[in-house]
């Protein structure tokens, strides 16, 4: 089973936008937008996960795109 080149970079792309997405969503306080309700910072820990995977897939995706495109 030969793994290309072409598909390391896929992978190492959409973990770096994951990376990236987690840096920049860090920024926004969810606990202030949640209702201060026992347990709600873990929920807002696991929503601010969530959104930085779909955040990197996307832009991962986006990229990918472009570069396949020309």
């Amino acid at each position: 089973m030969r793994i290309n080149i072409s598909e390391i970079a896929r992978i190492l792309l959409h973990f770096a936008m994951f990376g990236f997405s987690f840096y920049a969503l860090s920024s926004l306080d969810l606990g202030k937008l949640i209702l201060p309700v026992e347990n709600r910072t873990v929920k807002a820990q696991l929503l601010l996960i969530l959104m930085s995977l779909a955040l990197g897939y996307l832009s991962a995706q986006f990229i990918l795109a472009i570069l396949y495109q020309f």
